[in-house]
């Protein structure tokens, strides 16, 4: 299974149209399941102190991790840059994911990843630290990552991309994921 991770928990977020566009790409080009994990519309009642003492995190997120995280081979992180990095909400979710089965998690795993912002730099410093965080984990990060930048030019009316060369780079970097 691949899980296609919304890296942010802000509502109405920009970033959510590029990861649903992923995982139809994704979807239309192989038989494997796409599952979406859009941190926006997660329960946040793990996030507390205890998230980081295993017997006490929450059911929400054991669930959560069961379901997207370890039942995951493969891993789309689309991340808006926030101040220069990502959101935080992202790295706590990460955070607390890794307290119980923590070599599950990412270990061996392959992750694509793909950063979107308002400016000019595709959130390029914060697919960096990602990757850095992730192959801390184990994971396997796929070296092509793909910035995208002023990206409310790349949307109509309707919140969708009708970009073309955007639309083509979103099918190439997938097509690139499966083969990788």
């Amino acid at each position: 299974m691949i899980t296609v991770i919304i890296g942010t928990n802000r509502k109405n977020n920009i970033a959510q149209y590029f990861a649903h566009q992923y995982a139809r790409e994704l979807q239309s080009l192989q038989d494997e399941p796409v599952k979406l994990l859009d941190l926006s519309s997660i329960p946040h009642d793990w996030f507390h102190p205890d998230m980081y003492v295993k017997d006490k995190q929450s059911a929400s997120l054991k669930s959560l991790q069961d379901e997207y995280i370890l039942a995951a081979n493969k891993f789309v992180f689309v991340v808006p840059e926030y101040n220069g990095g990502n959101p935080g909400a992202l790295k706590a979710f990460i955070d607390g994911c890794s307290i119980r089965e923590y070599k599950k998690n990412f270990k061996d795993k392959k992750a694509l990843l793909a950063g979107v912002a308002s400016g000019k730099a595709g959130n390029l410093r914060g697919l960096e630290h990602l990757t850095g965080v992730l192959n801390y984990l184990g994971t396997i990060v796929m070296p092509t990552k793909n910035p995208y930048s002023q990206i409310e030019l790349l949307l109509n009316d309707d919140k969708e991309i009708t970009d073309p060369i955007t639309l083509k780079r979103i099918r190439d970097h997938v097509v690139e994921f499966i083969e990788f």
